[in-house]
């Protein structure tokens, strides 16, 4: 099972159409548009999990035409920024977090 990025999406694009399209190269376990907390809206990239057929997926779909954009397809690397995100709240709260505001 691999994870793939899928960026440049239009921001109408759909998780059924990445289903579709991934569908060709392997069995697809997911696909999921990123939205905005906020707006809900896209933001225009999505990570796709296949079961099988990860490699022939980038290199038939990484700059492909979809929607009027060029795709970049590539494998999924692990969030290097979510642990400083979260040693943030985490360091807060670990020291009671009421502290600073004193």
């Amino acid at each position: 099972m691999k994870k793939l990025y899928v960026g440049n999406l239009p921001f109408n694009a759909t998780s059924d159409e990445l289903r579709e399209m991934f569908s060709a190269y392997g069995r697809v376990l997911s696909a999921t548009i990123c939205t905005d907390r906020e707006t809900g809206n896209s933001r225009g990239f999505a990570f796709v999990e296949l079961a099988e057929g990860a490699e022939e997926a980038i290199q038939g779909l990484h700059q492909a035409q979809f929607g009027g954009r060029s795709l970049t397809v590539n494998e999924a690397k692990p969030r290097e920024g979510g642990s400083s995100g979260g040693s943030r709240g985490g360091s807060g709260a670990s020291r009671g977090g009421y502290s600073r505001s004193y």
